[in-house]
């Protein structure tokens, strides 16, 4: 009884460790972020690594971040801003998602060079092997557009921003951005009309470049991950940290594929060709800026001919639907960690049940029914033998007051009375230890879904991924453990008894700050589990 007890509030204090790091992470005061240097003060980048086949063509970094002409582009889900100064794409706003419920004429910026967190994306051409390319647009180079604010009007599927850049021996190159309509994905693609006399070639790379921000990690390591990341069709969902950026430069070649920087809700990811080879590269350039990208194979253009260079670039929300169509992988991107096996099905049986009931707080409450109905029998278990647990409670006390400090003697005489009474002391634990890792997957469900992201529920709950303003959930969570504590067996050590009695308060107080989805689910549970627990102490087990 002792150890079973023992075992359950190391569990529960488990999780609510990792929870609350977790939360610590998302919710809780960040440090600041180191600023950005203006330009022209930032120290020159290390070198690439050269042990690649396209070493030569690697982009090289200069001082500074240069800036040029700005162009803005507004579309149905963006508002973004794109430098002449190498085609930068600057600034995303994503108009469909504002900062805050409290600032909802403000979007969300995910791409920025003027806050404290530059995040942009960068491509452009390197000169190819084998010819004289001369002279081509890298992102230092400055590009011509013809107007300097593009919309996309009733009416249109899309709007295309072309930016010209020409050399003097009559070569001339076209980078079109491509924005869809109702899209995330922007087409990326470069025009080349070689009016020279000589061969031309070259090769296209496509680049992040983004500060770390700052963040302290949990005692268990749980958080967002915030940081790069490759796929390919080599290596599945490879996380590349600022850490690992700092401590030495990727250089690999991969087929197809993708390269993000992702962050809590949000994504950026450049997807190049999926059947071409690509050298996927990482840097650290000092100033606490990093990039990551991928440099495609040369190109060669022929005097009096015309070639391409084609990419995608995904900036937005991290919806699932939509990441798969984009790219293989691209959805691996919600990261749920090391319990995506499970987290993957619930999300999938939580949207479905939203497609029905239209809001994602009553799909947390059927979706925890449902649950709790599959574990009705190891749940049943559980009660069934803490019942019977609670009916030897005075024999117990009986066998302590009998042999006093004597532990073995006492030991074996509860063991004897456990075999006559056929009761599994473990049976009221080992089955909620099942359930833990159920748990632990829906709660990174509920934390990096973008779909319940300022999702409302019923009354006072306007933000299912924000906590409860009014604190009603944790405490009504905090009465439903109270009343399962009744419900259960007193623990013969009074420590531990005060300890379970403790619980309660413990974790309506760390659930006040933690997401209120998070807090529904753990409210439903506890009445189900409560009413359950209840029905079989009274007519199951007649206790």
């Amino acid at each position: 009884m002792d150890f079973q007890r023992l075992l359950l509030v190391v569990a529960l204090s488990f999780i609510l460790l990792m929870l609350y790091q977790a939360w610590q992470k998302d919710y809780g005061p960040q440090p600041p972020a180191a600023m950005v240097q203006a330009p022209g003060t930032v120290p020159p980048a290390k070198d690439l690594p050269t042990a690649t086949p396209r070493a030569g063509a690697v982009p090289e970094m200069r001082e500074g971040l240069a800036t040029a002409k700005r162009v803005r582009v507004h579309t149905d889900v963006y508002v973004v801003e794109i430098d002449t100064q190498g085609g930068d794409l600057r600034r995303a706003d994503l108009i469909q998602y504002p900062v805050s419920l409290e600032r909802k004429d403000e979007p969300t910026r995910i791409f920025d060079d003027s806050s404290n967190l530059l995040y942009i994306a960068q491509s452009g051409l390197r000169p190819g092997s084998g010819t004289d390319a001369g002279q081509v647009p890298d992102h230092y180079a400055v590009y011509h557009t013809e107007q300097d604010e593009y919309r996309l009007v009733d009416g249109q599927d899309q709007v295309q921003v072309r930016l010209q850049w020409r050399d003097e021996s009559g070569v001339q190159v076209d980078k079109i951005y491509t924005f869809h309509r109702g899209s995330y994905v922007v087409d990326v693609d470069y025009a080349v009309r070689n009016q020279s006399p000589q061969p031309w070639a070259a090769h296209a790379y496509y680049q992040l470049q983004r500060q770390r921000p700052g963040e302290s990690a949990g005692a268990f390591g749980i958080y967002t991950y915030t940081g790069g990341v490759i796929h390919a069709q080599e290596v599945k969902y490879e996380k590349i940290d600022f850490d690992d950026m700092e401590k030495s430069a990727l250089s690999r070649t991969l087929t197809g594929g993708w390269a993000a920087m992702i962050q809590h809700y949000f994504v950026g990811a450049w997807i190049p060709p999926q059947q071409a080879s690509h050298d996927y590269y990482s840097r650290a350039l000092g100033n606490n800026r990093y990039l990551l990208g991928m440099i495609g194979e040369s190109q060669t253009v022929e005097p009096g001919t015309e070639a391409g260079f084609k990419a995608r670039l995904y900036i937005g929300p991290k919806l699932q639907d939509e990441l798969n169509a984009v790219a293989d992988g691209l959805a691996l991107t919600v990261d749920y960690g090391k319990l995506t096996i499970l987290s993957d099905p619930i999300f999938w049986l939580m949207k479905k049940i939203h497609n029905l009931v239209g809001n994602w707080g009553w799909s947390i409450v059927i979706l925890t029914l449902l649950i709790k109905l599959a574990f009705y029998k190891l749940s049943a278990t559980s009660y069934k033998s803490m019942a019977n647990m609670r009916k030897l409670t005075p024999r117990l006390q009986a066998l302590k007051e009998r042999y006093g400090d004597d532990r073995q003697k006492m030991n074996e005489a509860m063991m004897k009375m456990y075999k006559e009474e056929k009761i599994n002391p473990l049976g009221g634990c080992l089955p909620i230890l099942v359930q833990i890792p159920v748990f632990i997957a829906l709660y990174w469900v509920l934390l990096e879904s973008v779909e319940l992201r300022q999702a409302p529920w019923i009354l006072w709950i306007h933000d299912l991924s924000t906590m409860d303003p009014y604190y009603v959930l944790p405490i009504l969570m905090g009465a439903s453990m109270l009343i399962q504590h009744r419900l259960n067996p007193t623990p013969m050590d009074p420590i531990q008894a005060k300890v379970m009695m403790a619980l309660p308060i413990v974790f309506t107080f760390f659930f006040a700050f933690f997401p209120s989805g998070l807090v529904l689910y753990w409210v439903v549970n506890n009445v189900l589990s409560v009413a359950q627990q209840w029905y079989i102490t009274r007519y199951v087990v007649k206790a």
